[in-house]
């Protein structure tokens, strides 16, 4: 006799709204594919809608898979998966139909009140994975770093260590502690992680921020050459970690690494969506700022891209990204009419509600004009604008290691600018976070200050 939905419980004890152990098997696999980034959760979860059709949460789960690309183009296939999912949504438990809300926010562009939903819904069910791992993904758009760091921590003591998802949570939490700056903790709970489970990408990942921060360059090529077998070959991340070697290789002014590096594992094929082209780019407009020539690869990447007009203004992080691969490629033209673009969208009353559209108004748009007055060689006003922003960049969303790239645009606008103060006070701050670097050398010589 077939059990009742509410007897059907996953392995962290959550009941689950379908009485199909197939759903329920497939969506718990896409599940750990989500935490685990191996593999493409979107099969399984197709099995799970073809197991169970009156099940509303894998049409959820495919949705927030989807926007978590952060493609524009996938958005309206997101919105018909959660328009299918509403008239399951009566029938379907609390705990589901708070991740159905939670995703149309999303979708709406609230991050903010999809973040909250999730939080409630972690009051009353510690354990649910999914929960986490959404809430986690949409800290990082909407550049929560306090949250990254004490949602897990308060979930952790509920959850049991022989659970096969606790070393992806313990990985949440390094990653959270790392962008909070407490890197001695990040550090440890990281190789703990790694240590419960070696393909821990959010462990691996967020021991390699630590060593970026404090400028270990070598500390962190061991460390990802170490676990290379767990993220380097048909990994989800494995793009983003190869940009992290990148950083480390810069850090040391191993250009000849770099451009090694970017032929092998940032070009070509690689160039598929905008997370690995956003990776590109980001290592790209460093090397720009070191004054080698990357015209041509800037060139590439934004021919891969192909970034439509229509796309401007979705995500103010992925905004910024086309702005710096239209300037690296000396497309003025187009830069100056893509950064228009975001303008108009931000500033619909339709999209009032859009948390974006905020972040674009106050950070991301005065940034980016910043960035383009560097490209005209209007020093003096790149610096105003950017030094003007920094302080609230965090907003954009990302890393601290991601949107350093703005510090080092600000340092070298500052060294070519009339006044290098803005540059040395940066210069300063490099020099107290971390050991005096080749890179930390390399700008401080750009900016006349004696070592």
């Amino acid at each position: 006799m077939t059990p009742p939905a509410s007897q059907l419980r996953d392995p962290r004890d959550n009941r689950l709204g379908t009485s199909v152990r197939e759903a329920a098997d497939a969506a718990e696999t896409a599940l750990t594919r989500m935490l685990s980034f191996n593999g493409s959760p979107l099969p399984d979860l197709d099995l799970a809608i073809a197991a169970d059709p009156a099940w509303a949460l894998p049409l959820v789960m495919k949705a927030g898979a989807l926007l978590g690309l952060s493609e524009p183009h996938l958005a309206h296939e997101a919105r018909a998966l959660l328009n299918a999912a509403e008239p399951l949504a009566a029938q379907a438990l609390p705990r589901e139909r708070t991740h159905l809300e939670a995703m149309r926010a999303v979708a709406d562009g609230r991050c903010h009140h999809a973040c909250r939903l999730w939080d409630e819904c972690l009051l009353e069910h510690p354990r649910d994975a999914l929960a986490l791992n959404w809430a986690h993904d949409w800290d990082l758009h909407r550049g929560d770093m306090q949250s990254l760091r004490l949602r897990p921590a308060r979930v952790l003591p509920e959850w049991s260590e022989a659970d096969p998802l606790y070393p992806h949570l313990l990985g949440l939490w390094a990653y959270g502690l790392e962008e909070c700056h407490l890197y001695p903790q990040a550090e440890e709970v990281g190789r703990r992680a790694v240590h419960i489970a070696s393909a821990v990408p959010w462990a691996i990942q967020a021991v390699a921020h630590v060593m970026e921060m404090q400028g270990r360059f070598e500390d962190g090529t061991a460390w990802l050459r170490q676990h290379q077998p767990h993220w380097a070959v048909t990994h989800g991340l494995a793009t983003h970690l190869w940009w992290h070697m990148g950083l480390f290789r810069l850090e040391a002014l191993d250009l000849s690494g770099v451009h090694r590096l970017l032929d092998a594992h940032l070009s070509g094929p690689a160039l598929q969506g905008t997370l690995p082209c956003v990776d590109a780019v980001g290592l790209l407009w460093r090397v720009h700022l070191l004054e080698h020539d990357v015209g041509a690869r800037f060139a590439e990447v934004l021919s891969a891209w192909a970034p439509r007009e229509d796309d401007a203004g979705f995500e103010t992080f992925t905004d910024l990204h086309v702005l710096l691969a239209m300037l690296g490629a000396d497309e003025l033209v187009q830069a100056e009419s893509w950064l228009a673009r975001c303008a108009a969208r931000a500033m619909q009353a339709e999209d009032a509600r859009r948390s974006n559209h905020t972040t674009a108004r106050e950070v991301g748009l005065p940034l980016m004009r910043g960035l383009l007055a560097f490209a005209r060689g209007d020093d003096d006003a790149a610096v105003q604008a950017l030094q003007g922003a920094r302080a609230q960049a965090h907003r954009l969303g990302g890393s601290h290691a991601q949107r350093d790239l703005i510090d080092q645009t600000l340092m070298a606008a500052s060294a070519r600018a009339s006044h290098h103060a803005v540059g040395r006070a940066l210069l300063n701050e490099r020099r107290m976070a971390k050991p005096l670097t080749p890179l930390t050398r390399h700008w401080a010589e750009r900016l006349g200050v004696k070592l």
